[in-house]
Formats: structure tokens, sequence, C-alpha cells
């Protein structure tokens, strides 16, 4: 149903930035029916990134270096997990970041719940090969998660109005949508909609624009210590599994982005 929803928006052209905050744990997806529907979404994700012009900022999920193995959503596997979609490499997958202000100054660190880590389904797209060698050989040939990030924190997330009223958020649900509105001002800019800016991304990311384009979060990791307790990975200098590369510096990313877009 989810995915009738997207091809209904890419056949009524309703726009060109989709926000995905749903995800199913790549523990619950083994089975072969079940390869069969991600085989079906990554087909439209390609037509639609390549071939529409749609650009999708997909939550990484909130369960820090795992997920969950049970329909219910209730157990957490032990053993690290990512979720699909946010694995699936046609998609710009956002991580979370914690704010907080001390003595006026604000600083931004890896938010604990920000899931990220390697995928079981998907290969290193060909993006992430601009990693250095040191972070290929951590990922050993798969797609690593998150792309990117953005505040996530429920103590310092996000508001907005619904409903008549003012809602305060967290999660990679509030980092993703924050994306996506950035996205929009990118298309908004460049006076066509991007599409698949992954690559672009990542060669800007990856060249001496980083520093001024990002703010690169090198504080906290996203070990999970609940139910189960699984070792996550560090947020390092460059491209890490917690926030990617990090949160954007908006007014000095979008034109490097669109000036690395192909044609």
């Amino acid at each position: 149903e989810f995915r009738q929803l997207v091809q209904y928006v890419i056949d009524h052209h309703l726009g060109n930035i989709i926000s995905q905050s749903w995800g199913a744990s790549e523990a619950t997806l083994k089975d072969a029916k079940s390869q069969q529907e991600v085989q079906k979404w990554d087909a439209l994700f390609h037509q639609a990134t390549t071939q529409d012009g749609i650009t999708f900022f997909t939550a990484s999920g909130d369960h820090g270096a795992t997920d969950v193995v049970d329909q219910r959503g209730s157990v957490l596997s032990p053993t690290p997990t990512m979720a699909f979609p946010a694995d699936d490499p046609w998609n710009t997958t956002v991580g979370g970041t914690s704010l907080s202000e001390i003595g006026g100054t604000i600083s931004e660190t890896a938010w604990g719940g920000s899931e990220g880590g390697i995928s079981a389904f998907f290969p290193m797209p060909d993006y992430q090969k601009l990693l250095p060698a040191s972070v290929q050989s951590e990922l050993h040939n798969r797609r690593g998660i998150p792309d990117v990030a953005g505040s996530a924190d429920p103590s310092s997330g996000l508001i907005f109005y619904f409903l008549g009223h003012w809602v305060h958020i967290g999660g990679t649900s509030a980092s993703a949508p924050l994306w996506a509105s950035i996205g929009a001002v990118a298309n908004q800019m460049a006076g066509h909609p991007l599409g698949f800016i992954n690559p672009a991304l990542y060669k800007v990311a990856t060249s001496s624009k980083y520093s001024q384009d990002f703010r690169d979060i090198t504080v906290g990791n996203n070990n999970v210590n609940s139910s189960v307790k699984v070792k996550g990975y560090p947020a390092v200098p460059g491209w890490d599994a917690v926030t990617g590369f990090g949160s954007p510096i908006a007014d000095k990313l979008l034109p490097d982005l669109i000036a690395a877009m192909p044609g």
C-alpha cells in the first residue's frame, strides 16, 4: 500500500520531494516474499530518482545500532541490524543529532537513538566508494547508513503546527522532513527537480568544501544499552555510521550541491 502511495505521487506529479518516516527491520524481511517486495521497492526508487526527478529523504530509524526482530516491533535484535528503506541506496538517509546550550554556546552531538550501520541487503553504492579507504574497509563493501543527519533528539527536536496546536517531536522522523524542506529549497534554487542527489552530495562532502557545508559531528555514539546490549558506532571526523556527514550548513551546501549535480 505504501508503494502504491509513492506510485500515485509520481503518476499524478504531486511533488518531487518525498519524506519517509516508516521502516521495517531487515531482520523481518529475510524470507523470499519479503525480498521480492524489497526488490520491487528498489526498482521503484531507482526509476523515481533517476527518471522522474524524485528525491527521497528517509529516516534512518530510532533504535541506535539495532532494530526489531518481530512484526509487533517490541523485541530488539541483539546484533547490529538496520531498517528498510533506510538501507536502500536510492534514498538519502537521515540520522539524528542532539542539540544543547551551555552558557549561550550551542553544541551538536550524535543522538544515541540515531540508527546507523551496515546493510545486510545492499552492496556499497558507487557514491560511497568516494569515502576514505579506511571507512570503506569498515563497511565491508556494503551500504552504510545514514548519509546525513539533523536535529532528532526528542529533548531538543522540532516543533510543528498540527491540528491547531504546536507539537514537540523528535526522532529521525523529525530530521528526515527537516532535510526534505532543505531539498525543496534546493529544487527551487536550481529551477528544476534535482532528483537523485547522493552522488553529488558525496562529491561535495568528500571535497575541500566539506567543512564549510556541513557541521561534522564527532562526539557521541549509537550504542544500545536497553533490553539488549549492542555495540554501535562512534561519531568521528568525516562520515560515520551514526550521523553520516553530519548536519547541513544549508546556505553554503545548497549552491555547492546544485553545482555538483550532473548535466
